[in-house]
């Protein structure tokens, strides 16, 4: 009776196991969670894409940061070229004069990470919690 036994054990652990990868993709969905608002406004740069973004209405008082892809990056506050200190005295008078302000930021898909971060830090800093990254919605191939 103990001839049959051993043959069942090998196929369970052939197969793979996918709750890793569906963890990986859930905080990859909670990292980018992004908005597609105001495409338009600000400085023309190229937007990260995303499969589906979520949708935030485009409320009256948002404030639109966009960080281009220069060396060094530059940073806009809606279509103004700001140094980064006057960025981030921007940003503290803004929030104590309507602290309710949006702020969102547009970066270019170009960027590295860790400049997109830096003008997440100086919202935060200012005080802002609730800060979207704009992205775009990624195009389906019409066949």
């Amino acid at each position: 009776m103990g001839m049959g036994g051993g043959s069942g054990r090998g196929q369970i652990q052939s197969d793979i196991n996918v709750t890793p990868l569906v963890d990986v993709c859930l905080v990859l969905l909670i990292i980018f969670m992004v908005v597609t608002p105001m495409l338009q406004k600000g400085i023309a740069v190229n937007l990260p894409v995303t499969d589906n973004p979520d949708k935030k209405p485009e409320g009256k008082d948002q404030k639109l940061i966009t960080v281009q892809w220069k060396v060094p990056p530059a940073y806009f506050l809606d279509k103004e070229l700001l140094p980064k200190e006057q960025l981030q005295r921007q940003l503290d008078e803004l929030f104590q004069r309507k602290p309710s302000t949006e702020v969102v930021i547009k970066a270019d898909q170009k960027l590295r990470y860790g400049d997109v971060k830096e003008a997440m830090r100086m919202t935060k800093e200012a005080g802002f919690q609730d800060v979207g990254l704009i992205v775009q919605r990624k195009q389906r191939a019409t066949s």
